[in-house]
């Protein structure tokens, strides 16, 4: 079970990797190349790599659940990333306005929070195999 679950998470940070560098990369581009507000940028660029993280998730990291419908998968995807996306800019306000930290430093330690988010929200609603013992 423990091998399983460390593949699976070994998995689930490789496609989490490529989000971050989609994320990242879009949060820098918008916020300094086109001077747009780095929360805007940060809304904007967690939402691209949502769609790319919910394609390549529910094909290379979780297991469909049988009887459930794809498009109940898809919202409940799309539920759990609109809450991540609310504790990813939630942090990026705390750390950038409140503690005067630059949105880029703030983005990595948000990210990190938000990727212990997903993973244990996705399986437990999202994955076949959820979070229980065999």
């Amino acid at each position: 079970m423990l091998k399983k679950l460390v593949i699976q998470f070994s998995k689930f940070s490789v496609v989490g990797f490529i989000a971050f560098v989609i994320d990242y990369g879009l949060l820098v581009l918008l916020t300094d190349v086109f001077q747009v507000h780095y929360l805007i940028s940060a809304t904007i660029s967690f939402s691209v790599s949502v769609i790319f993280n919910y394609f390549a998730s529910m094909r290379y990291v979780f297991k469909h659940k049988e009887g459930k419908s794809r498009v109940v998968e898809c919202i409940i995807f799309i539920v759990l990333s609109v809450i991540g996306l609310g504790i990813n800019n939630l942090l990026m306000w705390l750390g950038t306005d409140v503690l005067g930290i630059t949105y880029l430093i703030t983005k990595i330690f948000a990210t990190a929070v938000v990727l212990v988010w997903n993973f244990v929200t996705r399986k437990i609603f999202l994955d076949a195999d959820g979070i229980k013992n065999k």
